[in-house]
């Protein structure tokens, strides 16, 4: 209930001090007034806010972004820990050396939009950008849940038109022409990257142990996560996971071909059930190997090599993995599944990939109409 305190200044004056409780019952105080009705006045519209909802903490203006976003934000998310480490990248690259000292209340949406321009400016590209922007908006959303600012910032910025280009999906030919120039001790790597379509985490994650040669079976269920040194929680740059991205192992049929290319591995490392399958040193008991290392030394001299005229990734061959599933006619939701995509419209997006889809989609069709003529 609000209420007012009399209070004496240093000249003998009667000043009136109006008081409520903040929505977490800390005594406030909405000024101090000459009057004791203009006191309870000011006092009893604060807690009105506080009743309605639109109570701003008037301390809040006073943190400054780089504050609240390192002290309050980031140390209230959940994160895995790649994650985690691109959000501390992120601020120190792009958000405290714009933000840092501004404080919350004078950043306007204004202030984000010439952030918008300074960042087009410095040679971002608008996905770069839309994507920082998704972290930008999380720091100022909950800052107005903390009710230290009345709204988001963030809210109707202009951003840079993202254009979706096409993507080229390597060919059976094509994959078959850059496997031939890999180094033969990644062969048995590329080869289950194209088969298995796992991400670099769990490709690199595997072990022995995760391959049923009975069942003719790998089964994913653990990751390595890449992070730099200076963002890791450990120091560490390698950091294992006891599960894959989608958070629950996922069991995948694979060819006697492939199996017999992993136990020939297996038998020349003299690798045990818990080694690494393709540590960065091909011995036994290995550490894990560095996807930067392997596309710099490796996997791009080997596309160069190639003669393929287009860019290719490595995680590239999980794309060609779903698309070579879909035009050879397995159903959606086994590719999901085997892909571990957590919705099935992530699937969606490689049917069609290949570039002879549309023919054989005409080919259907006209042979469905000759059949009525």
């Amino acid at each position: 209930m609000a209420w007012v305190a009399k209070r004496r200044s240093a000249d003998g004056s009667v000043r009136h001090q109006a008081r409520y409780r903040d929505p977490f019952g800390e005594k406030r105080t909405a000024g101090t007034f000459s009057t004791s009705r203009e006191a309870l006045k000011a006092a009893m519209k604060a807690e009105g806010k506080v009743a309605d909802g639109t109570w701003i903490d008037p301390r809040g203006g006073a943190i400054t972004f780089r504050e609240y976003a390192e002290d309050v934000w980031l140390p209230s998310r959940h994160l895995e820990v790649s994650t985690r480490a691109g959000y501390v990248s992120y601020l120190r690259n792009h958000f405290v050396p714009f933000f840092g000292k501004m404080t919350l209340a004078r950043i306007m949406p204004s202030t984000v939009q010439d952030w918008v321009t300074r960042g087009v400016e410095q040679g971002l590209s608008p996905r770069s950008i839309a994507k920082y922007h998704v972290m930008l908006h999380s720091v100022f959303a909950r800052a107005v849940r903390d009710r230290l600012i009345a709204f988001n910032p963030c809210e109707d910025t202009e951003l840079p038109k993202v254009v979706a280009r096409k993507a080229r999906t390597l060919t059976p030919e094509e994959y078959t022409s850059v496997l031939a120039e890999i180094p033969d001790r990644f062969k048995p790597l590329v080869m289950t990257a194209i088969e298995t379509g796992l991400r670099w985490g769990e490709l690199v994650a595997l072990r022995p142990r995760h391959v049923d040669f009975l069942r003719r079976s790998i089964t994913v269920e653990e990751t390595i996560v890449e992070v730099s040194r200076k963002d890791s929680p450990t120091g560490e740059r390698m950091l294992a996971k006891p599960y894959p991205k989608d958070d629950e192992p996922r069991t995948l049929r694979v060819s006697q071909r492939l199996l017999d290319v992993l136990a020939a591995r297996i038998a020349e490392l003299g690798l045990a059930l818990d080694d690494l399958m393709f540590p960065s040193r091909e011995v036994a008991g290995g550490h894990p190997l560095s996807r930067a290392t392997f596309n710099t030394r490796y996997w791009r001299p080997a596309v160069q090599r190639s003669g393929i005229d287009f860019n290719v990734r490595m995680h590239d061959l999980r794309h060609a993995h779903a698309s070579w599933l879909l035009a050879g006619g397995a159903d959606l939701k086994t590719v999901m599944q085997r892909m571990g995509h957590s919705q099935i419209m992530t699937t969606q997006k490689y049917l069609h990939t290949l570039p002879d889809a549309d023919d054989k989609a005409l080919a259907a069709f006209e042979a469905v109409r000759s059949r009525t003529q």
